[in-house]
């Protein structure tokens, strides 16, 4: 059983203690329809490693192999649409790394296994790129970056909002992370909003590329 806590210091300096895999799965199980949707965007704030990110992650993925399993291109593009719908935000740097690396093995391991032949590195490194611009380091209650040594910045967190938009193009829309907020809505469903371009949300920039060479559109804003 993987351990809820690192150290006594992290949980004295960051109230750190991880969520354990059998209360992860039951609350998954809750939102079970949104978990098995592909495109459904899943945010966690304070994600450490990414307990919940790997489970919604996997079950995701396990959806995409039984929807597109027998065409190696229908799965490898809707893996990396499964990729682009998952958020993180974390305090510690090394939880980020840490939460990108998990979510790219569980995404390649899946890949390896479907794809066999066909996977090619293009692929893997859209996939590295969307992780790094999903998974950020930096302070959910202040909006604000976090540098590697834990200093908060000035420089606000940043979100991409993925979305394929005819055949093989992917177009990726930069926002602020606060002016995402501030444009939230809740619908009559009860589900938030958080890229709702018509309640708040100004996009910083937009970029279309083929979707396995998102990476090619730059570094963070």
């Amino acid at each position: 059983m993987k351990s809820q806590t690192k150290s006594k210091a992290r949980i004295r300096d960051h109230g750190e203690v991880f969520t354990a895999e059998r209360e992860v799965k039951a609350m998954c199980d809750l939102v079970k329809d949104e978990c098995d949707r592909i495109d459904s965007r899943f945010l966690e704030p304070a994600c450490g490693d990414g307990n919940f990110l790997a489970e919604i992650f996997s079950r995701k993925l396990n959806i995409v192999k039984k929807k597109y399993g027998k065409s190696p291109h229908d799965f490898e593009k809707n893996s990396i649409l499964a990729a682009s719908s998952i958020y993180g935000v974390d305090i510690l740097a090394d939880n980020v790394n840490a939460c990108r690396e998990r979510m790219f093995n569980i995404w390649d391991k899946k890949y390896r296994e479907v794809c066999k032949k066909e996977c090619n590195d293009e692929a893997r490194e859209a996939v590295k790129f969307i992780l790094s611009r999903n998974i950020v380091c930096g302070n959910a209650l202040t909006l604000k970056c976090v540098d590697e040594n834990g200093v908060e910045t000035s420089e606000p967190i940043v979100f991409s909002e993925w979305a394929f938009i005819t055949g093989d193009l992917m177009q990726r829309c930069d926002y602020t992370f606060a002016d995402l907020l501030a444009g939230e809505v809740v619908r009559d469903r009860a589900q938030i909003s958080l890229f709702d371009q018509d309640e708040g949300g100004t996009f910083l920039k937009r970029y279309i590329s083929d979707y396995r060479r998102v990476q090619q559109n730059g570094e963070a804003v």
